[in-house]
């Protein structure tokens, strides 16, 4: 494979991220090691882009999905990751990205099994063997932190620039967003 491989798990059909493998649970899941080693060659990923994603796995399913992903990723490859914010401080926010989720089982938020706050993500990933680069979070007094990223190496569009939710300012609907990259 490619040592320039970039890989999109559950894109939805997105249209976003032109000219990566874009991929569902169906064909290729997290928690599926012989899936990527039926796919995927040792260290050919460059990247892997998860945008809403990984809070539908525990946190102990998380662990196991960033080892799985490890041996995949070349060296200094990385997972840009984007999950709901447990420290957003928002109600209504909170309500729809909660545990269970907001409302009918058909719902996709239904499947939540964790809310990621920056040091549950940031210790999943670390668990899993990377170096984490907090690139957009808030922290536990509801602060927003930005860190600049470039949408080239993955774009997120549930994220300060990019979501229409987002104006004059004002945030309307953040995400959490790292870097785990391979050491």
């Amino acid at each position: 494979m490619d040592e320039q491989l970039k890989v999109v798990i559950g894109s939805g059909g997105s249209r976003h991220n032109q000219g990566w493998l874009h991929t569902e649970e169906r064909e290729l899941n997290l928690l599926q090691d012989e899936q990527w080693a039926n796919r995927f060659k040792k260290s050919s990923i460059k990247a892997i882009l998860t945008e809403h994603v990984w809070e539908h796995l525990t946190y102990e399913e998380g662990v196991q999905a960033a080892r799985i992903c490890y041996p995949y990723l070349a060296s200094g490859g990385y997972i840009r990751c984007a999950v709901p914010d447990g420290y957003f401080p928002d109600e209504a926010y909170q309500k729809i990205v909660q545990v269970g989720g907001p409302g009918p089982l058909d719902h996709p938020a239904a499947s939540h099994r964790i809310v990621h706050t920056y040091n549950t993500l940031r210790g999943m990933f670390t668990a899993g063997g990377f170096e984490v680069k907090l690139l957009e979070y808030c922290d536990e007094s509801g602060q927003f932190h930005y860190n600049h990223w470039d949408e080239s190496g993955g774009f997120i569009y549930r994220s300060k620039r990019f979501d229409h939710r987002n104006t004059e300012g004002r945030l309307g609907f953040v995400s959490l967003i790292v870097d785990a990259v391979k050491r």
